[in-house]
């Protein structure tokens, strides 16, 4: 149902309903026709983790009539730590189907739909067409910019939340005469320069914060109260328990909401991607060889570098990876640099430009960096190990503890 429908227009509520919302009902900002809204809204959540996770509770316990989950992994361990939707019993179980059971426990009042699917250009409009708004929880940004273009296309306003290590932010983006979330970053990083939160690590408790500030605009949102973050861009610096708050207006030359904009949909995997092996990949089975060619690949796989190894074959072994990290893990020979330092330490290490050098890190991305950067310097034996640490520890070396 349209945001501003009429009054008479919008689902009454039920006497279970008048009970359960009551501490609304006497909100003079919300009240009955307040919950009315709410009830008729149909609010799309991007993402059923960290910041899903608190925002689909929010909004399905304040009545969000009908709340949609787009989400197409599965619950791991790693979860845990901050995805409060899920639980030990959870592992491995489809998240969109985990999530969708418990916010329906929640609140039996809403109904809750799953899109147990990857979000792609070529079915972001069927899945938007049905919902008011847009509540962004997705960790990556092929689905951070294909989620943006959609929502200015189709007219759905973009609550946008993100968290990273200590800090996260939030603002709402695609209204009329506001910003979008190309306005602040017109295109993706490179590949490899922005951490994941599996590379860069994030406080439990700063999903909590984030995704309830979301779930707040969007329901100031729907209640067409309060001041919406449009135009301002929220940060929150966990350590110091402070928000600070930046600017944001409309770029008119913006290439999604500007006044000359043309926007076309399309998936950015490959700007975006995380570049190495997938660490769960399996090996194809294939003898491998010791034998080192002549021409050394960008990458090779954890099953080279054991052969390798087994082999006698000579060759440096340098993990890129954050002390912090050291300290978790390491694979046995390898000597911590980590990428920050690389540039400088180069002469210290003493590489030589004729060495075979594997650089790794946890999953693939930082290492394929590092490589680019030696190769550059003319270290033209340097490659990359696909899939890192972790491909290691479910490959080869089990005892490696996995993080």
């Amino acid at each position: 149902m349209p945001r501003n429908s009429h009054p008479d227009d919008l689902p009454q509520l039920t006497p279970d309903e008048i009970r359960r919302y009551g501490r609304h009902l006497v909100l003079e900002d919300v009240g009955v026709e307040g919950q009315r809204r709410l009830k008729a809204a149909r609010v799309l959540l991007i993402g059923a983790g960290g910041l899903g996770s608190p925002a689909g509770l929010y909004l399905a316990a304040a009545g969000v009539g009908t709340l949609g989950l787009v989400d197409f992994d599965h619950v791991e361990e790693t979860n845990l730590q901050r995805q409060v939707l899920y639980g030990q019993g959870d592992l491995d179980r489809p998240k969109v189907e985990v999530a969708a059971a418990r916010l329906r426990a929640t609140n039996p009042h809403i109904e809750i739909v799953e899109h147990g699917e990857e979000l792609r250009a070529d079915n972001v409009r069927d899945l938007f067409e049905g919902y008011d708004l847009i509540v962004d929880g997705s960790d990556n940004f092929s689905t951070r910019y294909l989620v943006n273009d959609a929502c200015v296309l189709l007219g759905k306003p973009l609550v946008w939340g993100a968290v990273l290590r200590f800090e996260g932010q939030a603002a709402v983006f695609g209204l009329p005469d506001g910003p979008c979330y190309r306005c602040l970053f017109p295109e993706p990083p490179p590949p490899g320069l922005v951490p994941s939160c599996a590379e860069g690590g994030v406080l439990g408790v700063l999903p909590g914060i984030i995704g309830s500030i979301q779930a707040n605009e969007a329901i100031k949102w729907i209640l067409h109260r309060g001041d919406l973050l449009v135009g301002r861009f929220l940060f929150f610096d966990a350590l110091s328990s402070r928000f600070r708050e930046m600017r944001l207006p409309r770029d008119p030359s913006c290439p999604t909401c500007g006044d000359d904009a043309k926007i076309e949909l399309k998936d950015m995997e490959a700007l975006c991607a995380k570049p190495g092996r997938d660490a769960t990949v399996e090996p194809s089975g294939e003898e491998i060889s010791t034998d080192i060619p002549d021409e050394i690949p960008m990458e090779i796989t954890v099953e080279d570098l054991e052969a390798w190894r087994k082999g006698g074959v000579e060759h440096r072994l340098l993990d890129v990876r954050e002390p912090t990290e050291w300290q978790i893990c390491r694979i046995e020979g390898a000597e911590l640099q980590p990428l920050r330092g690389l540039p400088r330490a180069l002469q210290e290490i003493e590489l030589a430009k004729d060495d075979l050098v594997v650089v790794h890190c946890h999953v693939g991305g930082r290492s394929a960096q590092a490589v680019h950067y030696l190769r550059s310097q003319g270290y033209v034996r340097a490659t990359n190990l696909a899939g890192g640490i972790e491909a290691w520890s479910l490959r080869i070396d089990p005892t490696v503890p996995r993080y």
